[in-house]
């Protein structure tokens, strides 16, 4: 068996170059300021990023915010039911209307500047002191939208527009991702940032390492054995493992493979199976039998990222999928301390002079497909040393 069969299995529609396809992206992008400001125009303001679930805005009034390349962002519940999104920004001084990460604004929304008052599907209708702005055209000044999806209940919005819809990238999987009836979720727990010193990109490269796992995280390998599935699509890579039935030596494991209870609405082959999917540039999603969580990996400057993650399950009242649930914390919160240590020792020797790239293997394919995307969106990213400061500007 060759390394590609084993570790993994590349798309054959994604082109390739043969120079470039063995090897990692260059050592500098990982902390170059001018490579960030690159990133955030060229990658992430056309970029995808998930807010919250349609679930954490029951009713009129809810909102969740997302604060992101320095815009704030707000999903609203309208009065119609409806969900909406906007600059989180008043169109008379620019001063933020509504705090908090969640909440419940009433009927209306009201600038604590000015008072400058919308309704919730955006409008315009309040204006102290009216004869004051004379020709002041209100159906112009309503909060400003933000273009949204909602893909199996999850909300996404972006910036400006450029890549495919979220159910075109990630429709390689759609009736996989069907079976894990997603909209019915509901949270579990509230919304968690983990400050990362550390470039995105080596989060987004560890995120889908299929390499690493057998090494560096003895209990995924005490779950799984040495069976771990990988593949890349041209937006969205994929990586799984199934439950052994040998039991762990570790009790938090061996209490999860035993307690772990029957999730009627799976297919039999998913109710033990351990499945993550990265969608293009810096989302995730963590699928497990008893609950879903989403991550992401915000990019804050060339060596900081926040992580933004929670817990989403299907209502369960059964005492072992409680027991379950807790033992699946146990579990990732080891893994998640493993990752840390990880992609620190990474972002530390990336700052070496003696690095420039270092060879990919045959089944490293999302590091390899990631590159490619890197590359095409980014040029620079295929010199393998910084070019002179101003280079972005020329």
């Amino acid at each position: 068996m060759n390394a590609a069969t084993r570790f993994g299995r590349l798309n054959p529609s994604l082109p390739a170059d043969a120079g470039e396809e063995g090897h990692s992206l260059p050592a500098w992008i990982y902390h170059d300021a001018e490579f960030f400001e690159q990133e955030k125009s060229a990658i992430f303001r056309s970029s995808w990023q998930i807010v919250c679930h349609v679930s954490d805005v029951p009713r009129s009034g809810d909102f969740h915010s997302f604060e992101f390349l320095g815009e704030s962002i707000i999903v609203l519940r309208g009065d119609d039911g409806e969900v909406r999104s906007f600059h989180n920004v008043c169109r008379h001084r620019a001063a933020r209307l509504l705090d908090g990460s969640k909440g419940h604004c009433g009927r209306r929304i009201t600038c604590q500047y000015h008072a400058w008052t919308y309704a919730l599907d955006g409008r315009l209708v309040g204006v102290p002191d009216r004869e004051a702005f004379p020709g002041l055209d209100t159906r112009k000044h309503g909060l400003v939208p933000v273009e949204h999806e909602v893909f199996m209940g999850f909300i996404f919005v972006r910036l400006e527009p450029g890549l495919p819809s979220v159910r075109e990238m990630a429709a390689p999987y759609a009736d996989e991702l069907a079976a894990y009836r997603m909209e019915e979720l509901v949270p579990q727990g509230r919304v968690t940032l983990r400050p990362r010193q550390v470039n995105w990109k080596n989060v987004a490269d560890n995120y889908s390492d299929g390499l690493h796992i057998n090494i560096a995280h003895p209990g995924l390998t005490r779950l799984f054995g040495r069976s771990y599935g990988v593949e890349a699509q041209p937006w969205i890579d994929k990586m799984w493992g199934s439950l052994r039935e040998v039991p762990s030596s570790n009790w938090s494991e061996r209490l999860y493979q035993q307690l772990l209870p029957e999730v009627a609405h799976l297919p039999q082959e998913r109710r033990r199976q351990w499945t993550y999917f990265k969608l293009w540039p810096n989302v995730a999603f963590d699928i497990y039998p008893d609950q879903i969580d989403f991550m992401q990996f915000l990019p804050v400057s060339p060596t900081e990222t926040l992580i933004r993650e929670i817990a989403y399950v299907h209502p369960d009242s059964r005492r072992e999928m409680r027991a379950t649930r807790y033992l699946n914390w146990r579990v990732n919160r080891r893994v998640s301390i493993e990752d840390k240590i990880l992609i620190e020792r990474v972002q530390a020797g990336m700052a070496s002079s003696s690095y420039t790239v270092g060879p990919l293997s045959e089944g490293e394919v999302c590091l390899r497909s990631f590159g490619r995307r890197m590359r095409s969106l980014i040029p620079e990213s295929r010199l393998p040393r910084a070019p002179a400061k101003g280079w972005s500007r020329e």
